[in-house]
């Protein structure tokens, strides 16, 4: 299904995939200077650690984003800790990433937000892992984030 919607003021050609539209009064969309995710690492043929740049399909956005730091590997059942600062992670290893955007994305916790708090990792054009976004630091409105920008479907 599709939803349209007009927006006062706003032309449809400012409008770019992976816009976020909410209300400016109440907890306005904001552009992601980090995140913290929880990662399920699927198919990947070799090791990921920090640094690697894949790209991020969340919501409408398709982003590169770098695992800025692998902060743990984990059970992907129990969620226990297996290890702190893991070097690297390989297929079938769950772990908490700290991602950071290359270029502007909104994303929310899953938690508040599900729809805009789930992720798929794309690389080789295929999905090499899926995540959840357990938290955020936002960039503030000065800054590059988007504040009240459009969602398309």
């Amino acid at each position: 299904d599709n939803v349209g919607f007009n927006v006062k003021n706003v032309a449809v050609k400012d409008l770019r995939r992976g816009f976020v539209a909410s209300d400016s009064k109440n907890d306005p969309a904001k552009g992601t200077e980090t995140f913290t995710a929880q990662v399920i690492v699927l198919n990947h043929p070799g090791q990921i650690g920090n640094g690697y740049s894949p790209v991020l399909d969340c919501h409408t956005a398709h982003v590169a984003c770098k695992f800025k730091e692998i902060t743990q590997k984990m059970d992907r059942r129990s969620g226990k800790v297996l290890e702190e600062n893991p070097k690297f992670v390989k297929s079938g290893d769950a772990c908490l990433v700290i991602l950071e955007p290359t270029k502007g994305m909104t994303v929310e916790s899953f938690q508040e937000y599900p729809p805009l708090g789930r992720f798929a990792v794309r690389d080789m054009r295929q999905t090499v892992a899926v995540g959840v976004i357990h938290s955020v630091i936002k960039k503030e409105a000065g800054g590059k984030g988007k504040a009240a920008a459009g969602k398309k479907k």
